[in-house]
């Protein structure tokens, strides 16, 4: 059904963006920033001064890379946390004795920080772009593994035993009671992982100095280039504004099919 020229599909996809208008603050704030720093600052440069320092690493080439190493590393660790998570966090829920088990040691591991798995990645795995992918799948996995894991155990049983009752094969009793069940809570641990892959991206970049955005910040904030740190600052939220807008509109289509709370869904 069509309504004004957009259908049922395209207008919860627009509902799921974050409103724009949220943004109004922080550009007011930006105005302002400008307004009042008169001159050059060590600590507190005009924002005008982070364009021309993201002018000066676009043009030296320096940029482009940098962030295509951050991006790639952050989408091949959300592909991978997600479906290690998944299959993991199933496995645990549907089985209660193993959740039973295993539920102190998960709660134990995510309790860990991320940086302080970096010197142990370096040496089992080495210095280089295998750590520090590892360490931030070992960081985004948990949300996603909790989540799928306490929504798989919360599956009605009176559900499979409908599924049973009505002989439905294996693969259509996971379709149409166990997958509606739990792609809204793996949906949510979906968008705990994004922002947490975010930041653990850029901090083993800091501290390891591996390529990436978070090299070119702590650089930048080494040799004191203050307006170069705002830049990648300000490019970084960014891509994370980008990156939660997607997911909204992605997960507000997924739930039309799978809203929270189904039961049992039919064909």
């Amino acid at each position: 059904m069509r309504r004004g020229g957009l259908d049922t599909s395209s207008r919860l996809a627009l509902a799921g963006l974050p409103a724009m208008r949220g943004l109004l603050p922080l550009l007011g704030g930006l105005v302002v920033w400008q307004l009042v720093v008169g001159g050059p600052s060590a600590y507190f440069p005009a924002p005008s001064e982070w364009w021309q320092a993201a002018a000066v690493m676009w043009t030296s080439g320096n940029l482009i890379p940098a962030f295509v190493v951050t991006i790639v590393t952050f989408l091949e660790a959300l592909v991978m946390g997600t479906t290690i998570g998944a299959i993991v966090g199933l496995a645990i829920g549907l089985a209660r004795p193993a959740a039973r088990a295993l539920t102190p040691l998960l709660e134990f591991l995510r309790a860990v920080p991320p940086p302080v798995t970096v010197p142990i990645a370096a040496l089992l795995i080495g210095y280089g772009e295998a750590m520090k992918l590892t360490v931030v799948v070992a960081s985004a996995v948990w949300p996603i593994l909790l989540n799928t894991t306490s929504a798989a155990a919360r599956v009605d049983p009176l559900l499979l035993d409908v599924a049973r009752t009505f002989r439905l094969s294996p693969g259509a009793a996971a379709w149409r009671v166990i997958v509606p069940s739990v792609v809204p809570s793996l949906l949510v641990g979906i968008r705990v992982a994004i922002p947490l892959a975010i930041v653990v991206t850029l901090l083993v970049e800091m501290l390891t100095s591996l390529p990436g955005i978070g090299a070119l910040m702590i650089q930048a904030q080494r040799n004191f280039q203050s307006a170069q740190v705002y830049a990648l600052l300000v490019l970084v939220g960014l891509f994370g504004f980008v990156v939660n807008g997607a997911f909204a509109v992605v997960e507000a289509m997924v739930l039309r099919r799978w809203p929270a709370r189904s039961g049992l869904a039919m064909p």
